[in-house]
Order: structure tokens, then C-alpha cells, then sequence
């Protein structure tokens, strides 16, 4: 969730917008004057809560004005815009409330775009025409807010990007919160994972197993454990050395003392006399 904020709006310093300083939304209407974003300047921008209304705005800055504020006191004539959660909305300060300034945030229509008077509108794959009845600005982007114009609020509405692609395909709300999260999200798509980070860690002989290699069935019954299957048949346990005994290893001492001392060991004196009865 992106920071709200908020920024005033004041009249430009030039002697031919002199006339517009401090009037009434209801004296400009009169006099058939629009309010116009190129005649205004931006001198402040700060934070503001979420959900914050134009009068709290206006009352905070009036309580304590920021010490990097460029312009005169908060007064009728001047915009505040709050960008609320993204969503941009412009109020004219008047006397004693706010005017909601549909076109003030209104961005420049690249040629062939959606605007707000865009009417016999041909959606793809959908009949008939359509015609803008409403538009959002959010997080910098126009959406508009179509209405079939033969069967009017009877179907659904649409809700289009600049360039015509639908992204709400049937609201009757208009631009409840649950189509504004539905743009929210078609500008934030989730991030999907790879196919390849999406497949589970195999094991070694699982590996060879889906690699197809010819050695895996004599592995399988040579090896160990399946832990050693590898491709390779190189993994058998050694084979474990007959350990010899206390009594062997002492015969072989003695047959080496009498051998270095010269003297016959005891089985071969036993096995001479054995001879001699014999003969």
C-alpha cells in the first residue's frame, strides 16, 4: 500500500489571473469560467492519513502551516488534490465547502484514446456502442466507466483503460471498491514463479530416474542405497577384510622368533617325531 498524500494548488502570479483570486466556484460557473490546471502552480506537498477528507486537510493547515510551504493561506480559489491510496481527487476550495473538479487531474489523450466525452464506443467482443458516463484517476491512469447506449443501466457496465482494454467486465456500482481493487490489482499483477523454481527438489537417484539414464536399473539393485545412485556403478560397499585371530596372529609371532632364533617351533618338532613312529 503506496503513502497518501496531499498537495495544494494555488493561482499563478501573472496579472491576467488576477481576476480569478478568491472567487466562488459559483461565480466562475456563472461566468462560463473552467477551472484550469495550466493556470495553477503547485506550492506544497505533504503526507496525509488514509482516508483523510479535504476539511481535515484544510483545518491541519491551518492549525500549523509546514515551514517549506510556498503560497498564502489555504483560501477559496485555491486546489487541493489527495491522493488517497493512490486514488487522485481535486477539490476546489470554496467559502464553505469543496467542489469535486472532475478534469483538473484530467491527463492529455494520446491520439485514437478513450476521454471523458468519448461516446459510440465499439467494445471488442461485446455488441452495440458505448459511451463514457464517469472516469478514475488512479496511481497516475485514467480509467473510464462505459454504459451501453441502447440498453443504458439494464447491463452492466465496463471499465476500460486509455487504450481500451477492458479491465472490470461488468460492474453495477461503477467504481465501487470492488472494482477500483480489481484495477489495483491489473496494476499490480502478482509475480509468478518460474516453471523451473516451481518443481520440487528431487534426489539424486530421482534425478537419473527422470533423466531416462540406461544405468539406473543395474544401480538400483547393485547399490547400496539410493542415496549413491548416480549414473556411475562405482558405489558398492567395500568388501570387509576377514579379521584375523588372537591365536593365529600369536602362532605367526612365535614361528617368526624361532625362525630369527633358529630354533624349530613346536609344530615342527611334533611333526618330525610323528614321522619317525611312523617308520
Amino acid at each position: 500500500m503506496g503513502t497518501s498524500r496531499f498537495a495544494v494548488y494555488q493561482l499563478k502570479r501573472k496579472p491576467e489571473l488576477r481576476n480569478l483570486l478568491f472567487r466562488t466556484y459559483e461565480e466562475l460557473v456563472r461566468e462560463k469560467i473552467s477551472v484550469q490546471r495550466e493556470n495553477y502552480e503547485q506550492v506544497y506537498l505533504g503526507t496525509m492519513s488514509l482516508g483523510e477528507t479535504p476539511d481535515q486537510v484544510k483545518a491541519r493547515m491551518e492549525q500549523k502551516q509546514p515551514h517549506n510551504y510556498k503560497g498564502h493561506a489555504v483560501g477559496t480559489s485555491d486546489v487541493l488534490v489527495l491522493n488517497d491510496n493512490g486514488e487522485a481527487t481535486a477539490y476546489y476550495v470554496n467559502k464553505d465547502n469543496f467542489v469535486v473538479l472532475s478534469d483538473f487531474l484530467k491527463i492529455a489523450s494520446s491520439e485514437g484514446g478513450i476521454t471523458k466525452d468519448t461516446v459510440e464506443y465499439k467494445i471488442e467482443g461485446k455488441g452495440g456502442t458505448w459511451y463514457v458516463v464517469d472516469y478514475l484517476l488512479l496511481e497516475g491512469r485514467e480509467f473510464f466507466l462505459m454504459e451501453h447506449e441502447q440498453y443504458g443501466k439494464d447491463v452492466a457496465y465496463v471499465v476500460l483503460d486509455q487504450k481500451g482494454k477492458v479491465i472490470v467486465d461488468g460492474t453495477y456500482n461503477g467504481f465501487d471498491d470492488n472494482a477500483k481493487q480489481k484495477i489495483r490489482d491489473f496494476l499490480h499483477p502478482p509475480v509468478q514463479e518460474s516453471l523451473e523454481n516451481q518443481k520440487p527438489k528431487l534426489e539424486n537417484w530421482q534425478k537419473y530416474m527422470e533423466n531416462g539414464e540406461y544405468l539406473r536399473s543395474a544401480e538400483i539393485t547393485e547399490e547400496t542405497n539410493y542415496n549413491m545412485i548416480d549414473g556411475v556403478r562405482n558405489n558398492s560397499s567395500p568388501k570387509k577384510k576377514k579379521r584375523e585371530s588372537v591365536l593365529a596372529k600369536l602362532h605367526r609371532k612365535e614361528e617368526e622368533i624361532a625362525r630369527r632364533s633358529g630354533k624349530k617351533v613346536m609344530q615342527e618338532v611334533m611333526g618330525q617325531d610323528m614321522e619317525r613312529k611312523k617308520n
